[in-house]
């Protein structure tokens, strides 16, 4: 049984992943971000916020945008990131992806935004009307 297509949206801004050690304190300019998230592993502590929260000095890859999957999203749900990541992987597009309590997001290179909305589209994805979508 094949997985139908899911609505998702754009949100607006430019976000930026970030690395700082593990045993660092988490940092405040991530607060007050309306889209941040925070993992520590034994090798790092790593940072996704919106791009212009990240003070300099920080290790940092900007230029991502956000895309989030319309939610919220059934815990027993099967196959929903795969279906939406494997065009952007057939396509040519990066990926950094994350899923919360309610849904899963995925960012892409900004520059490949445009090819990245082509290919979920063509896999039968849609993106929804919000006004929160960004510019495309």
């Amino acid at each position: 049984m094949s997985t139908p297509g899911v609505g998702f949206r754009v949100v607006a801004g430019e976000f930026a992943a970030c690395r700082l050690p593990a045993d660092a304190p988490l940092p405040g300019w991530a607060q007050g971000s309306r889209f941040c998230s925070v993992t520590r592993t034994d090798d790092e502590l790593s940072v996704l916020c919106e791009a212009e929260r990240v003070p300099s000095g920080v290790t940092i890859e900007r230029g991502w945008r956000l895309l989030q999957v319309v939610g919220p999203l059934p815990f027993d749900a099967v196959g929903i990131m795969v279906a939406f990541v494997s065009p952007l992987a057939q396509a040519g597009v990066p990926v950094l992806t994350l899923a919360t309590y309610d849904t899963d997001y995925v960012l892409v290179p900004g520059a490949k935004l445009s090819m990245a909305l082509m290919a979920l589209q063509r896999a039968g994805h849609h993106l929804a009307d919000t006004p929160d979508s960004g510019e495309v």
